[in-house]
């Protein structure tokens, strides 16, 4: 069963180091997953005091795909390292692991529950907002016009 695990951490591991490299090929720098956070595209780049659409356009859906990539590469360093510590405590047992790492697998557990919890509530929101408008009953408005 702890192979198992170890697969899938090892495949989480890859795919996040392809994250990284699509956000460092996107900053156009090496760089982990947290410098190429902090490398942010300005919108003066792109040309200063003109109206320019497409460019505003492009900066926008760069800032939406690069802060995209950010958290993913985030949330999978956070699932590998929780991944890696019930490999471990499968292996050794939960009693015998360490206190702080039963605490971090936790924690981490916690803030991963939440953010899919945040992005539930979020496409819910865009599902509803997104959501045609009902027409009226011809009926009601038949209705609400004689009275």
């Amino acid at each position: 069963m702890a192979s198992d695990l170890e697969r899938g951490v090892g495949a989480l591991k890859k795919f996040r180091d392809r994250v990284n490299d699509v956000l460092s090929n996107l900053e156009g720098a090496t760089g982990t997953g947290s410098k190429v956070a902090n490398e942010r595209m300005t919108r003066g780049s792109l040309g200063v005091g003109m109206q320019f659409s497409e460019a505003d356009g492009f900066y926008t859906q760069y800032n939406r795909v690069h802060k995209a990539l950010v958290t993913l590469s985030k949330s999978l360093n956070d699932q590998i390292e929780m991944y890696s510590i019930a490999v471990h405590a499968a292996d050794v047992g939960f009693d015998n692991v360490e206190e702080d790492m039963r605490r971090r697998f936790h924690v981490i557990h916690a803030r991963l529950d939440k953010q899919y919890d945040d992005a539930v509530e979020r496409r819910k929101a865009k599902d509803k907002s997104d959501a045609p408008e009902q027409p009226r009953n011809e009926v009601q408005g038949a209705d609400a016009d004689l009275g």
